[in-house]
């Protein structure tokens, strides 16, 4: 399922594999990959940068959505500056998380806010009926989003990567848990 996802200041699209250099200075940014999974290191070249790229554009189509990777770009000029993903966590069996990514000197405007509530909406009305994002206790800004989010802490956990996160979760208004 192709998805384009307007906000008001950006537009949640397909990646494309032009897209390489500029997720190249958000995936391949120390200060974003320390945050992301425990396996995940900073890509180190624009050609590693295409691999993953490719690897993310051949698998959208055999995500049933609401799963996906989906690329950001500001709707006044086109630039990339982050990407969002709703996937499975470990084991993969049950939760979904909400994933972001901005480029670091995009930081602090209000992205990933502005992305997350979108996403998250869109998510709802594909029939999830919860959504989860983790983050490591000292990654204060992504706990942030989250909580401007409306998720709610659920607690601490070493359940999903091996490694002690918090958990937030946000289900659709009026569903009970």
């Amino acid at each position: 399922m192709s998805l384009e996802l307007p906000t008001d200041r950006l537009l949640i699209r397909e990646w494309e594999p032009g897209d390489a250099e500029a997720a190249l200075r958000i995936y391949g940014a120390e200060d974003v990959a320390r945050w992301l999974t425990p396996e995940w290191h900073p890509v180190t070249g624009i050609q590693e940068m295409r691999s993953i790229l490719r690897a993310w554009i051949e698998a959208s189509p055999n995500l049933v959505p609401p799963a996906g990777c989906w690329a950001v770009v500001r709707g006044d000029d086109g630039a990339l500056v982050g990407g969002l993903s709703v996937k499975q966590l470990p084991p993969f069996d049950e939760d979904f998380e909400l994933t972001w990514a901005l480029r670091p000197d995009q930081w602090g405007k209000g992205y990933a806010t502005e992305v997350g509530r979108a996403i998250i909406e869109w998510a709802f009305e594909q029939g999830l009926e919860e959504i989860f994002a983790v983050a490591r206790p000292d990654n204060e800004p992504a706990i942030a989003v989250a909580r401007r989010l409306g998720m709610e802490w659920v607690g601490e956990t070493e359940k999903y990567y091996g490694m002690t996160l918090q958990v937030f979760r946000l289900r659709p208004a009026g569903q009970e848990p």
